[in-house]
């Protein structure tokens, strides 16, 4: 698919890195232009005052989704290697990085050990040749540390970022819980927050020594976002992420029992929701991402403890980031920088911005218009959001994948 027509879109407020800006934005051949090289045939949008960002880079799905992105504003989507089969070979990965075109371009992030198994290092190299993004250690953590320094030398010789998970396998077990008030009031199994920071330690140690680019896909504890803070100021190339349901949501949460807040990592206590709060407006955290992972019943409708983790978060994504806006947290350059600019910058991909010369991934957003989220009537392919329930403002009223519209 490729921009036949000029697009001009005006009286909008768009949303750049440095500010807002009342002023029109422009797009010719699937790029951002300046307003000197536009055709007379421009196809021209009035956004009446809406504000005008770029596409969300979603760093870090579990399944393409495309109905639920096109909701969320998501033109590009960071895709997990847990798939079945996980992405440990080239042919898989160029697979999946043509799967969403035109409309959704798929990032793959190759599998760090053959078959997620923690054990042998995959054929990273090539798989970066077929489309690899980024390597990832999956929904686990490489336990052994010989393994992940051999991943994190290797990466660094490619210029790929290593995106891993921060949790000590061996405390977590089969934990559904932080340890705590919550867990032990409920008697659910649970693990301690220590398996945080055990794991992030050790990451940020081995990074360090080698050289290496780490992104934290989840960190959500007080002392872990220490860890990244203080890895931070000595110059160690870390990012750290998280997903709305951990500012959201503390363990609080589980009183009910309901398993669409069964997640991994789990809800934490409420002083560890405020860190995260707390890291994000201080910039400790880089990225904020939908960990988007639709769920059936099958997987849900089972007692807490034996429920699968993970949330249905694409379309949610960009309204729960806005809340920290209307907060005070942070403001929206800062909030776009989360959702599109980092993730992209990331993926070394040419997007998450809107400077001449990016890709023309767009979204018009009214960051007043108020909905509620409705698992039963969602877009994605399984409904299993925390926010059931729950008013929410700010939705896309209109999208663009390299300057043409997409109409879903």
């Amino acid at each position: 698919m490729r921009q036949a027509r000029a697009l001009s879109i005006r009286n909008g407020r768009i949303v750049r890195p440095d500010g807002v800006f009342e002023q029109s934005l422009h797009a010719d051949d699937g790029r951002i232009s300046d307003s000197k090289g536009q055709r007379n045939a421009d196809d021209v949008l009035d956004a009446a005052g809406k504000l005008v960002v770029p596409g969300i880079v979603d760093l870090g799905v579990f399944a393409i989704d495309k109905p639920a992105f096109h909701f969320g504003g998501i033109t590009r989507a960071a895709l997990m290697p847990d798939q079945s089969p996980p992405l440990d070979h080239p042919a898989r990965v160029r697979f999946a990085a043509q799967s969403g075109k035109p409309d959704l371009w798929v990032h793959p992030l190759a599998a760090a050990t053959v078959g997620l198994a923690g054990e042998q290092l995959a054929e990273i190299a090539l798989m970066q040749d077929a489309g690899a993004k980024a390597v990832a250690t999956g929904r686990k953590w490489i336990g052994d540390s010989g393994v992940m320094l051999r991943l994190l030398q290797y990466a660094a010789m490619l210029d790929l970022v290593v995106v891993t998970h921060a949790e000590d396998a061996t405390l977590v077990g089969n934990a559904a819980a932080t340890a705590g008030e919550m867990a032990t009031r409920l008697g659910l199994p649970s693990a301690p927050k220590a398996a945080e920071t055990l794991a992030l330690a050790r990451d940020i140690a081995l990074a360090e020594a080698s050289g290496a680019r780490i992104h934290v896909r989840q960190v959500t504890t007080r002392a872990g976002l220490d860890l990244v803070r203080q890895a931070k100021a000595r110059g160690v190339a870390i990012t750290a992420g998280v997903t709305p349901a951990h500012f959201m949501f503390s363990d609080l949460a589980l009183a009910d029992y309901r398993t669409f807040f069964r997640l991994s990592p789990p809800l934490r206590e409420e002083d560890d929701r405020q860190a995260v709060i707390e890291a994000i407006g201080d910039n400790t955290i880089d990225v904020i991402s939908s960990g988007h992972d639709p769920r059936g019943p099958e997987d849900k409708n089972l007692p807490f403890a034996d429920a699968a983790p993970g949330v249905a978060g694409a379309e949610t994504l960009l309204a729960m980031t806005l809340t920290l806006v209307r907060d005070g947290v942070i403001d929206l350059p800062r909030a776009f920088d989360l959702i599109a600019r980092n993730p992209a910058r990331l993926l070394g991909v040419e997007a998450g911005e809107l400077a001449v010369g990016k890709e023309a991934d767009i979204a018009i957003v009214d960051p007043e218009a108020p909905w509620v989220v409705d698992s039963k009537k969602m877009e994605a392919q399984a409904g299993n959001t925390p926010f059931d329930r729950q008013p929410v403002q700010g939705r896309v009223t209109a999208l663009f994948k390299g300057g043409m519209r997409i109409d879903d």
